[in-house]
């Protein structure tokens, strides 16, 4: 499998811009015009503002995900499941290991609910753009809703067709758009250079003095400026850590100085309502509309990021026992971590769609974002302290303690905004969440359920049967989970059916909690005629299983599978059952030959 390639130095940082930079690339066309929604435009508080989105940059992204989160990684990967991954190992068992899986669930389906608000925010804001071009300015919101809509709805109908192809222009057309931020920030500087002096944290000190719990509240909306900020660490596995940390320094550059140039714009025109635009539309009218078509383009780069890094998380809940096996096809065959999961790709797009016309409006939007953003932050604080703990760099156990303070003052300040919206991003993340709970539990109660045999126990009635020379000619494979342990459907096949062939294969596939790596093992002395073949392969891997079973040889007749019929009363057992039918078995969803499948189906009472 392909999953990383060693770029330029130049290189690495034009694709990590296309890559992971989008989602808090497009922050500066809504933040500072949602804020100052809320809060008067004072020279004050202007100073104030620019300072806290300064250090929650600085703090949040740079110290907690550059230089934090992105120290921790397994063979270059990162996210929330690989920090449990981490945990598992350095903890082995216990009431820790059972929080940080608790916590890794939590932060996976904030992120998961996240995937909805965040293009929906990004595109309805750069679609509003069109209110400032002369002619246009009484469009009806409902219009600018649907045109939204319509971009949202063709991103996420070209899913299907993979991105591989437009990949390679996403880097260029980011680099412009920065480029743009970074230069239209400078021109507004440069009539009053005095605002970089807002750095100055004494300016955050005199805001709170001033506004007092007005103040805090105000961080809920200072805190959109960081979202995205998580995809430095979970992006990591696709560029590597040095692309993506140098061209995030270029990132913050030209974003804070953007930042600093519409603080210098509102003190001039504090009427302004959208104010990036409004910054534009005075700097140069001719270039205002190219502007405007370049934020839209990068707000769809934003959201492909996005969308992206869903199919991934729910790829790795796959691989690791956490989710139902979705369908997923391979996109790319350059790039086989380039994948789509249509039943995610829908849900999704229609979750997009359905809370742009519900909010309509991108600073209504702004009520429902930041409490899922700035819960995911925390978590991710909280799981890097049981890391750190563990390891010999406990000295960064105060500093992280630090930021997980920051970030829980963050989160608490988002929950005045629950009843304004904010539910959403909760009601979005229970989705997952819920998802995880039954999957994970239904699986252990389901594996006690069937009453698996021991492997001596079967061998003795196996070898008598096998030993009669009434076998069918030819290769079986039969899928299980471990040697140890022989399923109901194996036995009510061989012991039961007297389905024995002359070469029965018992397949065990073991997914590692290393992201990457594929180790195959074919033990041929189990019995008379029975062989046993494990694949050991990272939880990111992409297995063909037919191909590597032509590499040690064998050419299967039939392939036997169990299924799993459940009757229970439990209404929890029952929406498990239900996920069950639902969402494919393990044999369709490692795609095996259709012409050779046999189901072997079980009756369990749960």
């Amino acid at each position: 499998m392909i999953h990383k390639t060693q770029d330029s130095f130049w290189g690495g940082i034009v694709k990590a811009l296309g890559l992971v930079f989008g989602d808090i690339g497009t922050s500066p066309i809504y933040t500072l015009t949602v804020v100052f929604t809320l809060t008067k435009p004072t020279h004050a508080n202007v100073y104030g503002i620019l300072c806290l989105v300064f250090w929650t940059m600085t703090i949040l992204v740079t110290a907690e995900y550059a230089w934090l989160a992105m120290s921790l990684g397994k063979k270059g990967q990162g996210g929330e499941i690989v920090l449990r991954e981490i945990i598992i190992k350095l903890f082995k068992q216990g009431r820790v290991l059972a929080f940080a899986g608790f916590l890794s669930f939590l932060g996976v389906s904030l992120l998961l609910g996240d995937g909805v608000i965040t293009p929906a925010i990004s595109i309805l804001s750069a679609v509003e753009g069109l209110l400032l071009i002369p002619g246009l300015e009484a469009t009806r919101q409902g219009i600018l809703v649907a045109i939204a809509a319509l971009i949202a709805f063709t991103l996420f109908f070209f899913q299907s067709r993979g991105t591989d192809k437009m990949a390679g222009v996403f880097g260029p057309v980011m680099i412009l758009y920065f480029g743009s931020l970074l230069v239209s920030g400078l021109v507004s500087i440069s009539g009053t250079p005095g605002i970089v002096a807002a750095i100055n944290p004494m300016y955050a000190i005199d805001f709170f003095r001033e506004n007092g719990i007005a103040g805090y509240f105000v961080l809920s909306e200072v805190i959109l400026c960081s979202t995205g900020g998580e995809a430095l660490y979970a992006d990591m596995g696709h560029l590597g850590k040095k692309p993506i940390i140098r061209a995030w320094y270029f990132v913050f550059a030209a974003l804070y100085l953007n930042y600093l140039g519409q603080g210098a714009f509102l003190l001039k025109h504090p009427d302004a309502k959208n104010i990036l635009f409004g910054m534009i539309q005075e700097q140069s009218s001719l270039l205002y509309i190219p502007f405007l078509l370049l934020t839209i383009m990068a707000t769809i780069i934003a959201s492909q990021s996005i969308i992206s890094g869903v199919f991934s998380i729910v790829y790795q809940g796959i691989t690791t026992r956490l989710m139902p096996l979705f369908k997923v096809d391979y996109t790319s065959k350059h790039i086989q971590s380039q994948i789509y999961i249509g039943v995610v790709n829908w849900t999704l797009m229609c979750a997009v769609i359905f809370v742009m016309f519900f909010f309509q409006r991108s600073v209504n939007l702004a009520a429902a974002y930041g409490m899922a953003v700035t819960g995911s932050m925390t978590i991710t604080a909280l799981m890097m302290i049981m890391v750190f703990s563990k390891t010999t760099k406990k000295w960064k156990v105060p500093i992280v303690a630090v930021i997980a303070v920051i970030d829980l003052i963050y989160f608490t300040s988002t929950f005045p905004k629950f009843v304004h919206g904010a539910y959403w991003s909760i009601a979005l993340a229970s989705v997952p969440f819920i998802t995880i709970q039954v999957w994970t539990k239904g699986q252990r109660q389901l594996y006690r359920a069937l009453r698996p045999l021991d492997l001596e126990t079967f061998m003795l009635s196996y070898e008598q049967i096998y030993g009669k020379s009434k076998n069918i000619p030819g290769t079986a494979l039969f899928f299980l989970k471990a040697l140890d342990v022989i399923p109901p459907y194996i036995v009510h096949c061989m012991i039961r059916s007297n389905i024995i062939y002359e070469r029965n294969i018992l397949i065990s596939i073991v997914r590692t909690d290393e992201p990457f790596g594929n180790i195959a093992r074919h033990k041929k002395d189990v019995g008379s005629g029975l062989e046993y073949f494990q694949i050991s392969a990272g939880y990111m891997e992409v297995l063909d299983i037919e191909k590597q079973l032509k590499e040690h040889g064998i050419q299967e007749k039939v392939i036997f599978y169990g299924i799993e019929d459940i009757e229970t009363k439990n209404p929890v057992w029952k929406l498990f059952a239900l996920m069950k039918k639902l969402t494919p078995n393990f044999v369709q969803f490692n795609k095996l030959p259709a012409t050779k499948l046999q189901g072997v189906m079980t009756r369990v009472e749960m």
